[in-house]
């Protein structure tokens, strides 16, 4: 068998499940995930090769009705995703019921797609299963797609027989990444995903989309990283939340952070994070393209 090798772009509303099954289909953490909304705001790529394949999945931002500059941004970042790949798979949340959304992002960004389309119908774990067929129908019905696929990112479920369908949709062609790579971010966009996953797990529901993470200072020596980060927040009243009642808040935040990165570098790590305020920066063209959107 020639080896196969292709792009795959990973689309869909926001929340239905999209860094999880990058995820699961990679077979490690690429990606960060919580239960906030627009947690993505990167193209993540996730890269899975094996002896006969490499697949590259590029994990997109929520596709929204924006209410900001940065909801622009992100959507635009969905649409420069999905040119030059060589598959879409459009993510829908069968927990939540596949609707007007999830048609939204069909016509905007799968339609007019002229390569293999295939629906992921996600979290069908937390589904019955009489409910399980009406929401496979909803989702077969939203447009012309090569396959439709019922998945649990989140117990592994489907996740295998997606994986096959795509890697049969290939083309024949060498890797675009070394065999060791499994994603192309950059050490301080990693590092800052991490704390920014860790903010949000603690974050109260008006401050998840204020949450922007910069890493300022990377320093990396033989047995310790020292890492030095800003959280942004946008108002002053949000930085009291973030730091919390004798800085506990940020100390959960920090600690929780600095443990993941150890496991992901392999060595101890510094982790110095200040809450920083930048005015209403996702509406602020000139505080978004400083914080790299």
């Amino acid at each position: 068998m020639s080896f196969r090798s292709g792009f795959v772009a990973v689309v869909g509303r926001p929340n239905v499940g999209k860094s999880t099954l990058v995820n699961a289909l990679v077979g490690r953490k690429v990606a960060i995930v919580s239960d906030k909304p627009q947690t993505t705001r990167r193209d993540v790529r996730g890269i899975l090769t094996t002896e006969d394949f490499q697949i590259v999945f590029t994990d997109t931002p929520g596709f929204h009705k924006p209410r900001t500059l940065l909801g622009s941004r992100l959507n635009e970042l969905v649409g420069e995703a999905t040119q030059g790949v060589d598959a879409i798979v459009q993510v829908v949340d069968a927990a939540d019921g596949v609707g007007r959304g999830d048609a939204f992002v069909f016509e905007r960004q799968v339609k007019g797609f002229g390569g293999p389309k295939v629906c992921a119908v996600n979290k069908l774990d937390a589904v019955r299963r009489r409910g399980e067929v009406p929401q496979l129908q909803a989702a077969a019905d939203l447009g012309d797609w090569d396959e439709v696929v019922p998945v649990s990112a989140k117990t592994g479920r489907g996740v295998g027989l997606l994986l096959d369908l795509l890697v049969e949709r290939m083309p024949e062609g060498p890797a675009s990444y070394p065999p060791e790579a499994f994603t192309d971010q950059p050490p301080e966009v990693r590092l800052a995903e991490i704390v920014r996953e860790k903010a949000l797990a603690v974050a109260r529901e008006e401050l998840p989309h204020s949450i922007a993470l910069v890493v300022d200072e990377l320093e990396e020596g033989e047995d310790l990283t020292q890492v030095y980060a800003s959280l942004i927040v946008e108002r002053d009243s949000q930085k009291g939340i973030v730091i919390g009642r004798g800085g506990q808040t940020l100390k959960v935040i920090g600690t929780r952070a600095r443990e993941e990165m150890e496991l992901v570098l392999g060595r101890r790590v510094f982790l110095d994070l200040r809450v920083k305020v930048l005015k209403e920066w996702q509406r602020d063209p000139k505080a978004l393209q400083r914080l790299g959107f």
